[in-house]
């Protein structure tokens, strides 16, 4: 099905990956070939809240964490070598999602037999044909040292009140190369699944994401957020260590204290949007368990208020505070100022929105992107630093964070 999809200039592939919650929709989702597409450059949030209230049809697609520019006065000269458009959504020809047991086809334009059909011939044709190996030799953006000098400036900025946490983030690229993206893939899935996995195509960007986090989803007149804040390593193969680790982190006073004050970002930003009163944390300090790390997990929940459109909700809540820290504004300033490359689509958001006027979008993380045209790929990978943290275990969390995309690289 994938190597269908692929074969179009745009498709998009979210995948749950088998993982069952409260929250939980779709198992996966495959959005292939664009009818019509909204990718402005000024004017964004009036352009968007048009395309959205006259596109009565799914739309896929991402918001760049540039889109930061249009919220508040910022800007964004850092390097960006990817290029993903700051916001891009598209309307698809054919839309494909199932479970378990039931796979449903859904066309504007075709017959749904035919694309059953097409799949399956294509999928015979091509079928253990990927390479098995791959090796990428990887640099990073910045050094460990210049990683160590620059969490105490950062402290600095604490310690004078003009933030509580910020979220530091590094690049990890490598030039000059050729990849196969269903390769690059279906590798890192098969390494690290998780529940908001995404194979996204844009014409020649391409998105690689296992990410373990929601950033925020609307059902009705509910929205929820589930922030993640607090990383500690499984040990895969002592079981009695592995629940320590996870024991270790319910108990941290440091990743509770940086869960905790993302949390309440988030209350204020769903705030200004719900009726009084509604907006709660259904879940605090939650400890999941994926195949490389456990994560601690909250989940805040509140009713929107009537009128309350799709502009003004990414207004209150983009970018995601796990992603910035707190106050945002004043963390962004920081961010743009001690990063050195652009974040780009890393650190934003892709998902779907249904003929409902339904949504879902993830956190762009633990992801490699691509840019086939510039043969550049690259990964990111940060943390939230406080007053408290250490910066070579700070550092050390970065590589752990990695280490599933490391991995699969060499």
């Amino acid at each position: 099905m994938l190597s269908w999809a692929n074969q179009f200039s745009i498709c998009c592939f979210l995948d749950n990956n088998q993982y069952t919650g409260k929250h939980h929709s779709y198992e996966w989702l495959l959005a292939a070939d664009a009818l019509t597409f909204f990718s402005p450059d000024k004017n964004i949030f009036d352009s968007l809240q048009h395309f959205y209230e006259t596109n009565n049809d799914w739309l896929f697609g991402h918001f760049g964490y540039d889109l930061k520019n249009e919220i508040e006065k910022l800007s964004s000269s850092n390097t960006d070598n990817i290029q993903f458009p700051d916001i891009f959504l598209f309307q698809p020809r054919i839309v494909i999602y199932g479970d378990d047991s039931v796979i449903t086809i859904s066309c504007l334009q075709d017959d749904p037999s035919d694309v059953f059909k097409a799949i399956q011939a294509l999928a015979i044709n091509n079928i253990r044909q990927v390479p098995s190996n791959i090796s990428i030799p990887v640099q990073s953006r910045i050094s460990k040292e210049e990683y160590l000098r620059t969490i105490p400036l950062l402290q600095q900025h604490i310690l004078r009140g003009d933030c509580y946490e910020i979220n530091y983030c590094i690049e990890f690229f490598a030039e000059d190369v050729t990849v196969n993206p269903l390769n690059i893939y279906q590798q890192l899935t098969n390494i690290s699944p998780n529940p908001f996995s995404c194979y996204y195509k844009c014409n020649d960007k391409y998105l690689f994401c296992a990410s373990p986090e929601r950033y925020i989803k609307k059902q009705g007149n509910t929205i929820i957020s589930q922030p993640v804040k607090g990383t500690i390593q499984r040990n895969n193969t002592n079981n009695y260590a592995d629940e320590n680790n996870k024991m270790h982190l319910q108990e941290s006073s440091k990743d509770r204290s940086e869960n905790v004050m993302i949390v309440d970002l988030v209350r204020n930003d769903l705030s200004k949007l719900c009726r009084e009163g509604s907006v709660h944390v259904e879940e605090l300090f939650g400890i999941y368990t994926f195949p490389q790390v456990h994560q601690m997990i909250s989940t805040i929940e509140g009713e929107l208020k009537d009128n309350i459109n799709l502009a003004a909700i990414l207004k209150a809540t983009f970018p995601m505070g796990s992603m910035t820290g707190a106050p945002k504004k004043r963390v962004m300033e920081l961010i743009e100022q001690y990063e050195q490359t652009k974040r780009g689509i890393f650190s934003g958001a892709v998902g779907y929105i249904t003929p409902e006027k339904d949504f879902d979008f993830n956190v762009v993380i633990r992801s490699i992107m691509y840019n086939a045209n510039k043969k550049y790929l690259s990964y990111q990978v940060g943390s939230g630093i406080t007053f408290y943290s250490n910066a070579e275990q700070e550092y050390d969390e970065c590589l752990l964070k990695a280490r599933a995309i490391e991995k699969m690289l060499k």
